[in-house]
């Protein structure tokens, strides 16, 4: 529609009416959970080039923690059904992550919690009535790695709780729910916090007489048998590797200077190794990023016992169950060989 209207010295213009403005939609709640992730998050950098400078994450010290191996003297087990189950009890996860994360680095927030089954129910041999309640929740992990924006996990679990007060039921039921879902969201940063348990050959599981299943050997020795090399076992060291002439054919002799029959035909994973395959070893630990190698370090020591006075493992990679260990684990954690 056209209007005419006079114009200064009395001739007419033809004005046209504005269009009207288009309705402006609230936002989604989609669209505003986008924009709090991206107040959020820190600013980039960008430097004098255009290029943008990502900001620190995990220090080394941080990845190699999470990449070591679960030591299995914090695995317990229960019974369920007609088998076992092995677990980590939860002041354990917390205490890992306080160790690996900081005491401020992480946080727990419990999002959801629910009662899903309330029953009366017979409790202990002299069958006493009582109760049975069941909890499901969900808790939300977050930590802070760095300069980047925080990290966040959640796990679901579940708690049971059977007492003769129902308050006390629902007390263990509830406290259950939140401690196993807590473990589940941090299980997922790593083997420290149970995720090596959920394979079921437990190849990252070590130490206190286990080595990864892959390698095919039995259970290591007890703490208080000699080791290979005649020293007495000790506490892990420092993880340094150096490289030192070994001796492959050093063997601790029998009483009398008489070799026994079992000494004279060592079984295969005692048998000692070649020059050349020491040496090739060693070859394949200088190639590791620095990260895999103070894991692999930290878990050799555990499982052969090397002592705390020594410096290096190096000197003691001399029979064929070391061998067997460190290629089980550089091909499980994907590292290029030389």
């Amino acid at each position: 529609m056209t209007v005419a209207a006079p114009s200064a010295n009395g001739a007419s213009t033809t004005s046209r009416r504005a269009a009207p403005r288009p309705i402006q939609m609230p936002p989604s709640a989609l669209e505003l959970i986008r924009s709090n992730e991206h107040a959020d998050a820190p600013p980039v950098a960008i430097n004098e080039a255009g290029q943008t400078h990502q900001p620190p994450g995990f220090s080394p010290e941080q990845q190699a923690a999470l990449a070591a191996p679960l030591d299995r003297a914090k695995v317990r087990q229960r019974e369920q059904g007609r088998g076992k189950v092995a677990y980590l009890e939860g002041w354990q996860v917390i205490a890992e992550a306080n160790r690996i994360f900081g005491f401020d680095g992480w946080q727990r927030q419990t999002v959801a919690m629910r009662c899903v089954a309330q029953a009366e129910r017979t409790i202990g041999r002299d069958q006493k009535p009582g109760w049975g309640v069941t909890y499901t929740a969900r808790v939300r992990v977050t930590v802070t790695a760095g300069g980047r924006a925080p990290l966040i996990r959640e796990g679901s679990g579940a708690g049971h709780g059977i007492d003769m007060d129902l308050g006390q039921a629902h007390e263990s039921a509830l406290k259950e729910a939140e401690t196993d879902a807590m473990k589940r969201a941090l299980m997922t940063f790593g083997n420290p916090f149970g995720l090596a348990l959920y394979d079921k050959q437990q190849r990252e599981v070590i130490g206190s007489g286990s080595a990864p299943a892959s390698s095919g050997r039995p259970a290591s020795r007890p703490a208080t048998a000699p080791q290979p090399n005649g020293r007495p076992p000790a506490a892990q060291g420092p993880n340094t590797f150096q490289s030192h002439p070994a001796n492959p054919q050093s063997r601790a002799a029998s009483p009398a200077g008489q070799t026994s029959a079992a000494q004279s035909a060592p079984e295969p994973a005692r048998m000692p190794l070649p020059a050349d395959t020491i040496q090739q070893l060693h070859n394949t630990l200088r190639c590791l990023p620095r990260p895999l190698l103070d894991s692999l370090t930290l878990g050799f020591r555990r499982r052969f016992q090397v002592p705390e006075s020594a410096v290096t493992i190096a000197d003691r990679i001399t029979l064929q169950c070391h061998h067997d260990w460190i290629e089980a684990y550089v091909v499980s954690h994907g590292a290029d060989r030389p």
